[in-house]
């Protein structure tokens, strides 16, 4: 045998083998316990933190937004709905190309390009995995054309939900306003407890009711789990907590009144409001012209917004509460009332009136609207009758602007009335410290001139008028007006906000005067009255939006139809029982009593002449109106201003 081969060594291959199977079973025994200690990690240690992560891509949190309260009026007539819609929305999350996926969409369905502008406009403030609306009002047919691509488009639904609906359309505009989409200056406002209340919401009360009544008419959002599958869809519901639907609002209102008022109004811009006497609810709140709501609820397209905002007669401004006009006469009855229970004129006084009238060291003449003037013996019932400018010039010549301005504040006048609908506006009636202050001037007794007959600085809106009207028809309790009947069906208490106090004998005489506008040879509103079977009180007036110079005529066929007088008209009946009081206002009507007049006539025609049971005021239980001074309970020094009774007295 060779030197060169060598016997096998059994002993040393088999010791190798052994050391090699060593580290074998070491290596396994190592990845094995590696492997273990991996398993137990995900499976002990942070079980619960991947199997959250796993449920939250099959199970989803989802807002079930709440029922939005509807509107009734008095009579159970609905005037804010709520109807099925569907709604085209996008899940981002889900949606690999959201370019292409858009592009899609519209090949199947008809999409504008503010859809999609407002859509893109969503997403940065959605929250994850939450839908943002695309397209809404879905018809049958493209509800079908997105349904059979489902499958192509991840991410991609079709949502029903409720939507706002105003069955009466523009009859209520005004007064119960419109919800629209959530926009960014509103999440701006938005509080953490807002942004949970609002989940799952896409709209938002916006003017009107639907805006102050906000928080009642929401009601409160629920929640879902839903387990879904790899592409989104919807598989089941695992758990559900039921929203709570929002309140449901009875108004005061007067559907039937409504519509009557809007008829009478006709064509004209203007305003007319109608409250209830005995506990200052609003049974008619008009405001002309008006727009239809439905356009804002689920965003209105540019071109019907451009509409609106441009027209020359601003639909969308509510008259009723934010026109500030010069109440002309309509204020005398209240400034007729004031100087009698101020001791600056009595039940006999008389004056002249040639016409015109005319301050002591004053070159100015004032000139009555009647040039001839109304005779040698006008008393307060004469003056109201035939709306007679000297008496009331002479008598505010001899009171002072602040007697004036308590009495004015005193019936709701250059204050906001506290109606429960938003933007409001405040009038104005002067003062001497007012003029000092905005002016930088002192004030002239030709300011006072002009603050009694409602001109000059004097503001008021139709709603002050209608509120001062009331309170002068039940005498003196001044109510706060309000809307809103019942919430849920719980009453809402009339709320009285003072009493304005005076001798039966001045309401007397100012009730006579009133009277006398509508039935006297003279009177400036016979219009009002016209076939009626029961007693009308009212006063009429023209109020001027242009300046006359000294010595010259108001031309009306010289003047734009736009810088025209307006026409008033304010009036209470019946009168032996007031149950409803009406402020008209017609824009550039020109003549109260014959444009206003008539507006009036059939509201009141209306309401007063219902069965009893059809119009029976709102009295919750156990309340009743305030006592009302007789002539045995008066004091024989009781006055609306004691403060002023002292001044006068003071000087003499």
């Amino acid at each position: 045998m060779s030197d060169n081969l060598r016997l096998k060594d059994p002993y040393s291959e088999q010791r190798l083998f052994r050391n090699r199977m060593a580290v074998a079973i070491v290596g396994v025994v190592v990845l094995i316990g590696v492997l273990v200690v991996r398993f137990y990690n995900l499976q002990v240690v942070n079980y619960e933190n991947y199997r959250t992560q796993s449920d939250q891509n099959r199970i989803q949190v989802r807002p079930v937004p709440p029922t939005r309260g509807l509107i009734y009026d008095r009579n159970g007539l609905l005037l804010a709905d709520n109807r099925p819609s569907y709604t085209l929305s996008i899940v981002r999350e889900r949606v690999h190309d959201l370019d292409a996926t858009l592009e899609l969409i519209g090949r199947l369905v008809r999409l504008d390009d503010s859809d999609v502008e407002k859509f893109k406009r969503r997403l940065p403030r959605r929250r994850p995995f939450q839908p943002v609306p695309l397209r809404y009002r879905l018809t049958e047919d493209e509800i079908a054309r997105i349904s059979v691509n489902e499958f192509h488009m991840p991410g991609v639904s079709v949502e029903a939900e409720l939507v706002r609906y105003y069955p009466e359309r523009g009859l209520f505009a005004h007064s119960v306003g419109y919800v629209g989409r959530i926009s960014d200056r509103d999440l701006a406002k938005f509080t953490e407890e807002d942004v949970r209340r609002y989940s799952g919401t896409q709209s938002i009360g916006k003017v009107g009711l639907e805006a102050s009544y906000e928080d009642v008419l929401l009601g409160d959002v629920g929640y879902e789990n839903v387990e879904t599958n790899a592409r989104g869809r919807v598989l089941r519901v695992l758990e559900r907590q039921d929203p709570k639907p929002g309140s449901e609002l009875t108004l005061s209102l007067d559907a039937r009144l409504q519509q009557v008022a809007t008829e009478a109004l006709g064509e004209n811009r203007g305003a007319v409001v109608a409250i209830d006497v005995k506990t200052g609810g609003v049974l008619a709140f008009v405001s002309q012209p008006s727009f239809d709501p439905n356009l804002f609820v689920t965003g209105i397209s540019f071109k019907d917004y451009r509409a609106l905002s441009d027209s020359l007669d601003v639909p969308l401004f509510n008259r009723a509460v934010q026109g500030q006009y010069p109440p002309g006469s309509t204020l005398k009855p209240m400034m007729g009332l004031g100087g009698l229970a101020a001791g600056v004129i009595k039940k006999d006084t008389e004056i002249k009136d040639p016409g015109h009238y005319k301050l002591p060291n004053d070159p100015r003449i004032y000139r009555d609207w009647k040039r001839w003037g109304h005779g040698d013996h006008v008393d307060l019932i004469q003056g109201l009758a035939q709306s007679c400018d000297v008496f009331f010039w002479d008598m505010a010549a001899r009171w002072n602007i602040d007697g004036m301005h308590d009495v004015a504040t005193r019936f709701g006048l250059g204050a906001k009335t506290g109606i429960d609908l938003p933007i409001e506006r405040a009038g104005l009636f002067p003062s001497r410290a007012w003029k000092r202050g905005a002016r930088g001037a002192p004030w002239f007794p030709g300011d006072s001139l002009n603050a009694v007959l409602g001109q000059g600085f004097v503001l008021a809106t139709p709603l002050q008028l209608a509120v001062m009207t009331a309170t002068i028809a039940n005498r003196g309790t001044h109510f706060r007006p309000q809307v809103v009947m019942a919430v849920d069906g719980i009453e809402q208490p009339p709320e009285v906000l003072h009493h304005v106090e005076a001798k039966p004998e001045y309401w007397d005489l100012v009730f006579e005067g009133m009277e006398a506008v509508v039935y006297s040879l003279h009177g400036t509103g016979k219009r009002a009255g016209k076939d009626l079977d029961f007693k009308v009180a009212g006063k009429s007036g023209t109020a001027q939006i242009v300046g006359i110079a000294q010595g010259e005529r108001y031309d009306s066929e010289a003047l734009k139809e736009r810088h025209r007088d307006h026409a008033l008209f304010i009036a209470f009946a019946p009168v032996d029982d007031p149950q409803i009081a009406v402020a008209v206002l017609v824009e550039n009507g020109e003549g109260g009593g014959r444009v206003a007049a008539p507006v009036a006539r059939e509201v009141l025609a209306d309401w007063v002449g219902r069965p009893l049971e059809e119009t029976a005021s709102r009295m919750p239980i156990g309340w009743h109106p305030p006592l009302m001074p007789d002539a045995a309970s008066a004091a024989p020094n009781v006055s609306i201003l004691p403060k002023i009774q002292q001044e006068i007295s003071a000087r003499g």
